[in-house]
C-alpha cells in the first residue's frame, strides 16, 4: 500500500501532515528469527531492541508525537515460515484533537506464514477530545500459524479530568486463516463519546478497554487459566478450537494493565515487551 504524501486535502491542504511507514519480514536462521527485509519513511520508524534471541522483535515509534486529522501511517509486518515476531510501541499511541473533516490514519497489515507466530502487542491508544481518528488492522494466517493480538484503549486521562464530548473514531480489526475470515470486530463512535461510555450497555462509566484474542491449535487448553486471570469487568470465550477471544473494562489505564500483564505473559511464554513493564 502506497500512501501518496502528495495527495490533496482539499481545503484541509494549508495544515501540517504526518506521513509514516514501516515494512518488516523475518526469516529463520540458525534457530533465530531476524531481519529480512527492512523499509522506513517519514515519521515512523522501528527499532529492535534486542538483537539476539528467538523472536525478532520490533519496537515502534511515531516521531510526530501522536495522531490528528490527515495523518497517514502504516505498518506491515510478515513473519516467514517458522519465525516469530512481536511489535509493540515505544510508548502510548495518542489520538488528539483533529480540525477539519480529515481523519487521522493507522492501518496495519500483518502476515503469518507457514510455523510462524505474530504477536501485536501495542501501548495504550489513548484518545483526547474532539479527535477524528480511523485505524484498522488486517491479519492473514497461514493454516497452522499463531497470533496473540492486545489491542487498549483509553477514553481519555482519568489523573487529567479529561472527558470526550465529541469526536470520531471508528476501529476495525479482520483476521483471516486460509483466506477465510475468522474474526471481525468494529467499533464506531461519534460524538459524545463520553456520555456512550457511561451507560451500563456499554462501559458503565470505566475508561479504559482491552480487546485481546489468540489464534492457535492450542487456544482452547488456555480458557480456563484465562478465565482466572480476569478481573470482575473481563470475559473469555472461546469461538472455535483454535480462537479465544477476551474484552476487558477498567477504570482507568493502570488497573487495565494489571489486568493485561498478566494475561500476556501467559499467552507468550512468560514474556512481555520491556514497555509493557508496571
Amino acid at each position: 500500500m502506497n500512501l501518496h504524501p502528495g495527495a490533496t486535502l482539499e481545503h484541509e491542504a494549508h495544515q501540517p501532515r504526518a506521513r509514516g511507514q514501516v515494512r518488516v519480514s523475518s526469516k529463520l536462521r540458525a534457530g533465530a528469527s531476524v531481519i529480512d527485509g527492512l523499509s522506513m519513511a517519514g515519521s515512523m520508524k522501528a527499532l529492535f531492541p534486542r538483537p539476539a534471541g528467538p523472536a525478532l522483535d520490533v519496537m515502534l515509534i511515531n516521531t510526530a508525537g501522536g495522531v490528528t486529522g490527515g495523518d497517514r501511517f502504516f505498518v506491515e509486518a510478515e513473519a516467514g515460515p517458522h519465525t516469530t515476531v512481536t511489535l509493540t510501541t515505544q510508548a502510548c499511541e495518542r489520538a488528539y484533537a483533529a480540525r477539519g473533516k480529515t481523519a487521522g490514519r493507522i492501518e496495519t497489515h500483518l502476515s503469518v506464514a507457514a510455523g510462524g507466530r505474530v504477536n501485536w502487542l501495542p501501548q495504550e491508544t489513548i484518545l483526547y477530545d474532539k479527535l477524528n481518528f480511523e485505524r484498522r488492522l488486517a491479519v492473514d494466517l497461514a493454516a497452522d500459524a499463531r497470533f496473540l493480538m492486545v489491542e487498549p484503549l483509553i477514553f481519555g486521562r482519568v489523573a487529567m479530568g479529561e472527558r470526550l464530548r465529541a469526536g470520531h473514531f471508528r476501529d476495525r480489526v479482520e483476521i483471516r486463516r486460509a483466506g477465510r475470515p475468522v474474526y471481525l470486530d468494529g467499533v464506531a463512535l461519534s460524538g459524545n463519546i463520553d456520555a456512550q461510555m457511561t451507560r451500563a450497555s456499554t462501559m458503565a462509566g470505566h475508561r479504559a478497554l482491552a480487546a485481546l484474542v489468540y489464534a492457535g491449535a492450542d487456544a482452547e487448553a488456555w480458557v480456563d487459566r484465562l478465565r482466572g486471570l480476569m478481573p470482575a469487568t473481563g470475559g473469555v470465550s472461546l469461538q472455535s478450537p483454535d480462537l479465544l477471544t477476551c474484552r476487558i473494562v477498567a477504570p482507568d489505564a493502570f488497573a487495565l494493565r494489571r489486568a493485561l500483564v498478566p494475561a500476556i505473559r501467559a499467552l507468550n511464554d512468560n514474556d512481555i515487551p520491556r514497555p509493557w513493564m508496571l
